[in-house]
């Protein structure tokens, strides 16, 4: 495997932020995830639940709600804004004032013409979805107290609302308020106390299911305004509800941590009578659940601990398969972290500030100095750290920016850029050249910018583009530059990579397209090969020079990849190289790093991946026999980068080994409502 000096970093404290509020596409098998910092992410269910997209946050934006329309999607919050996301330039497209105060529920008809928002005002307001933009149509009767929840019934005559002690139900047409359910207060000592009805769904058959600040989850007669069934089922809140897309079964989500499922079925064999059934408790978080998302085949979870959990249904996926393995996404499926290998120096992307390292001595001799930059009220979107150290750059929704970075043995300042070209505006990916004298940056419709950083000026040389423009929804999210200067790949979420020759100035080709989005990608410095992994874990190596796949990457998708490296749930964020040795590609995901040595022969497709501090552990003969190209090492957790410096050392950065769940405080009782 080989024996490196090793910086051990754990000084990046990266914590993501709380869950607050999902929606599920089913045309699109997309996942839109608002978190606590206003940032909005897309997960592909197609593709191995891969985190295709992220809109930045923004200081002050708080986001209650998120709706999908198609392929648009809308979120409400506490600013009473609404706002339509341009889901191609990753930012807020435009945004429109309801003037009814925060906004805490928003929900479109079955149809996909109207918008219905619960406003702390008392009023639902309907806005219709217009091509470009929305517009206020009209509002519901005015009630006494804010709207909490909404629900379309799926032939969008009505809609129920939510609210403190009470469902009413409006006729979308008229506005007027045709029934009003009454929800129970708790009994005891907390009778005197206003129950919030936090979540309803509304059903074909006029069925209206809530849940409530007193732990209930009661099922009405929409028609009749009856109620038929309650369950207790926390002793604190019922925080989120989700129906599933045939109406047959119903999660809840507390603010005890549990998802708790009910299913309309038949108690008796002949499958008459079927009644609405508490069925199964799933305890996947260990705070409040606040976001809920039902699938097809799986319960999807998130809230106060940061986890994204996919929990498959068993009854509706094959057993003992990868598709019947339990989820936790924890961290990005990107790199947030910067190696200069020339510097030794290291810089982390927190969402609203750059904390610039200078690594110690391997030994442990030495100190870290640190330069943080705090950005303005926009979350930054992409940065990148130039091979020498000198250059730093950061791009959000607004602006780029470019610092020149001064580090001496004690301190580091910065100087910014005062004047950067016109066609540098906001980005999604920077990279620098391996020479630090160009700075590349993915614009729109799949094009890269050029342009050249010097002492003296920043001047605008070229933009890259190729001939076939991907559809509106596609950017570039990876490029990548050779080290002899002469090729940039980039990859978009169309799964296209394109090859550019950088001293001609144009497209030398495309590599040949693959069903699954790269997450990763790295020009190798001998050989100039291209190796890409994808969101599937399938790996591949194609030559820039003879335009093809090599010899080596044709045998493995030959042979197949072990089943082991398969299943694997974290995508590969990074890859590098070991210049000693040709042979060696380095890569990781969250919870290992690998060696892969091409001069070895590839593993059983039911081999074992031994961690190589195991396998030393082992008989030589034993050892012998395990000898194959893919070398693991499982001591770390946390992986968020694995880099070569210049010297040879190797640089392993992992979040500190702390529990997320004891950064958090205790479990929310109660959501805060708008002051």
């Amino acid at each position: 495997m080989g024996e490196f000096k090793v910086h051990r970093v754990r000084f990046f404290d990266y914590m993501p932020s709380a869950i607050r509020t999902m929606a599920f596409n089913s045309q699109t098998e997309r996942l839109a995830v608002a978190r606590a910092d206003g940032a909005v992410e897309i997960f592909n269910f197609n593709d191995n639940f891969f985190q295709e997209k992220v809109i930045p946050g923004q200081d002050g934006r708080a986001i209650e709600a998120l709706c999908w329309v198609g392929h648009r999607l809308f979120s409400a919050g506490l600013n009473g804004e609404i706002t339509e996301y341009d889901l191609e330039n990753l930012r807020p497209q435009y945004t429109v004032d309801a003037y009814g105060g925060p906004i805490w529920t928003i929900s479109s008809n079955s149809q996909g013409t109207q918008l219905a928002v619960g406003c702390e005002d008392g009023t639902v307001k309907i806005f219709a979805i217009l091509e470009e933009r929305i517009q206020f149509q009209r509002n519901l009767n005015r009630h006494k107290g804010r709207i909490i929840s909404l629900c379309w019934h799926p032939s969008s005559a009505q809609i129920a609302a939510g609210m403190t002690d009470m469902i009413t139900i409006y006729d979308a047409e008229t506005g007027q308020a045709t029934r009003r359910l009454l929800v129970d207060r708790a009994m005891g000592a907390s009778k005197n106390k206003e129950v919030v009805v936090w979540s309803v769904g509304y059903l074909s058959d006029h069925t209206i299911i809530s849940g409530d600040s007193a732990g209930k989850v009661q099922i009405w007669n929409g028609l009749t305004g009856t109620l038929v069934r309650t369950y207790l089922v926390t002793k604190w809140d019922v925080l989120v509800l989700s129906v599933s897309k045939d109406e047959s079964s119903v999660i809840a989500g507390t603010s005890e941590g549990t998802v708790i499922q009910f299913q309309f079925i038949s108690s008796t064999l002949d499958q008459h009578d079927k009644e609405w059934v508490r069925t199964r408790t799933f305890r996947n978080h260990s705070h409040d659940v606040s976001a809920l998302a039902h699938t097809d085949t799986a319960v999807v979870s998130g809230g106060m601990d940061t986890q994204l959990v996919v929990r498959p249904l068993l009854d509706k996926v094959e057993k003992n398969t990868q598709e019947s393995a339990l989820r936790k996404i924890a961290f990005p499926h990107r790199s947030l972290v910067g190696c200069a290998k020339k510097a030794g120096l290291l810089l982390f992307q927190f969402p609203d500030r750059l904390e610039l390292w200078k690594l110690g001595e391997s030994e442990g001799h030495g100190e870290q100095h640190t330069h943080t930059h705090t950005l303005g009220e926009d979350h930054i979107c992409c940065s990148a750290l130039s091979a020498c150290g000198g250059w730093l750059a950061y791009s959000t929704v607004s602006s780029v920016r470019l610092y020149r970075i001064h580090v001496m043995i004690s301190v580091s300042s910065s100087l910014q850029v005062p004047k950067l070209p016109k066609e540098l505006r906001s980005v999604h990916q920077l990279c620098f050249s391996s020479d630090s004298s160009k700075l590349f940056a993915s614009s729109c419709q799949s094009s890269v910018i050029v342009v050249a950083v010097s002492q003296q000026e920043c001047r605008y040389l070229h933009t890259l583009k190729h001939k076939t423009v991907s559809t509106m929804l596609y950017r570039l999210h990876l490029l990548c530059a050779s080290d002899d200067g002469k090729w940039l790949a980039t990859a978009n979420t169309d799964c296209e990579i394109h090859i550019y020759n950088l001293h001609k100035m144009k497209l030398h080709c495309m590599v040949p397209v693959y069903n699954s989005c790269p997450t990763t990608i790295a020009i190798h410095p001998v050989t100039n090969n291209l190796i890409s992994v994808h969101a599937d874990q399938q790996i591949f190596e194609f030559s820039l020079v003879q335009k093809e796949y090599t010899q080596w990457s044709r045998r493995l998708q030959t042979q197949g990849l072990l089943s082991l490296w398969l299943e694997r749930d974290t995508p590969i964020t990074h890859i590098t190289f070991n210049p000693k040795n040709p042979d060696h590609i380095i890569l990781h995901d969250t919870y290992m790093f690998c060696i892969i040595d091409q001069s070895l022969p590839f593993p059983e497709l039911n081999a074992v991946l031994w961690n190589q501090m195991t396998l030393k552990n082992l008989p030589v003969s034993q050892r012998i026999g395990q000898s194959h190209a893919f070398k693991i090492c499982k001591i770390f957790q946390h992986l968020m980068c694995v880099s070569l410096l210049e010297d040879l050392s190797l640089v392993v950065v992992e979040r500190p080994l702390l529990d997320i769940m004891s950064q958090l405080p205790a479990p929310v009782r109660q959501k805060k409502f708008a002051t």
